[in-house]
């Protein structure tokens, strides 16, 4: 049948030499922290252009963000294309340490500008978003765990779930807190509320209890409900953005709702799937009906030998 010959010539594509590089879920990793730290420049230099950067420290996140991506991106190249192990290895230490340390300064910084002053929880959801540094606290995590523990073991592909997991947790603070400073005022602000919450019941599972491929499955489903949800925020905030009194666009997205914020749900996905993706084929094969994500993953590797469904027993 045609559509068969069409899967063939896909399937021949994908399983060549020279893309094995699209199977290296180390180099994903890797791939995903540069982005994200590249994307969190332009999502500082928005907020803090509420206050006109008022204080030097917080040129800090800045910086960095403008700084790392471009390192890390050269690391890369020297290892993937060159060869080149302990550069890669070392400078990803050393930007994971740094981003660790600037995302945890920048909760005690956002802490102090008015928590720590009335310690109540009107000061804590109406001061700076203090929970929103800890994603350079978690990309730096990222990116050491990526380094010490090795790829395609089923402890990487937990590692990789957990971290996901701790970004919906974080999704679900700023949401709940966020939408806390004016009351919930629309019923649609509940909705990344009760998303997140979703996705972390389900996120939580495969690290406590032993699952089976088809347990993935339905987290694949909560997943692609939470990308979704961050597409129909996104587009929420953009109109909320339009109708902000303000005389140009610039003031309307520096004071009105910050429009990459529900971004963090469809990013959080990719993260997710990663780990979703490195786990199956660690985990039992139902006994009847299949699973489709074990389905394409034996699809994608049809040369590879399958792996002992005990191996991370």
């Amino acid at each position: 049948m045609p559509a068969n010959r069409w899967l063939l010539r896909v399937q021949t594509v994908i399983v060549h030499r020279k893309l094995r590089w699209v199977h290296d879920l180390q180099l994903w990793v890797d791939l995903f922290v540069t982005v994200n730290l590249t994307i969190l420049a332009g999502d500082i230099f928005i907020a803090h252009s509420v206050n006109h950067f008022g204080k030097a420290a917080e040129y800090i996140p800045l910086y960095f963000s403008l700084a790392s991506p471009v390192v890390l991106a050269i690391v890369i190249t020297l290892r993937w294309p060159c060869g080149f192990q302990a550069p890669w290895r070392d400078v990803g230490y050393l930007v994971g340490w740094l981003s660790i340390l600037v995302g945890l300064g920048g909760v005690l910084y956002h802490l102090e500008s008015r928590f720590f002053l009335d310690r109540t929880l009107k000061s804590l959801t109406y001061a700076a978003p203090f929970a929103a540094p800890l994603a350079y606290t978690g990309l730096g995590f990222l990116l050491l765990m990526n380094r010490m523990v090795a790829v395609f073991s089923a402890d990487w592909a937990r590692w990789v779930i957990l971290l996901a997991l701790g970004g919906f947790f974080g999704n679900f603070v700023l949401s709940l807190t966020d939408h806390a400073s004016n009351g919930f005022f629309a019923r649609t602000e509940w909705i990344p509320v009760i998303s997140s919450a979703f996705a972390i019941g389900f996120l939580i599972v495969p690290l406590i209890l032993r699952v089976t491929q088809r347990f993935l499955d339905l987290c694949l489903l909560v997943m692609i409900m939470q990308a979704l949800v961050g597409i129909l925020g996104f587009w929420f905030h953009i109109q909320a953005n339009l109708i902000e009194p303000g005389h140009s666009l610039w003031e309307k997205l520096v004071n009105g709702a910050p429009p990459m914020a529900p971004l963090l749900f469809p990013n959080l996905v990719g993260l997710a799937f990663i780990g979703l993706w490195a786990l199956v084929p660690h985990l039992e094969e139902p006994a009847s009906g299949g699973s489709w994500l074990g389905s394409v993953y034996r699809w994608t590797r049809p040369t590879e030998p399958e792996m002992s469904a005990n191996s991370d027993q």
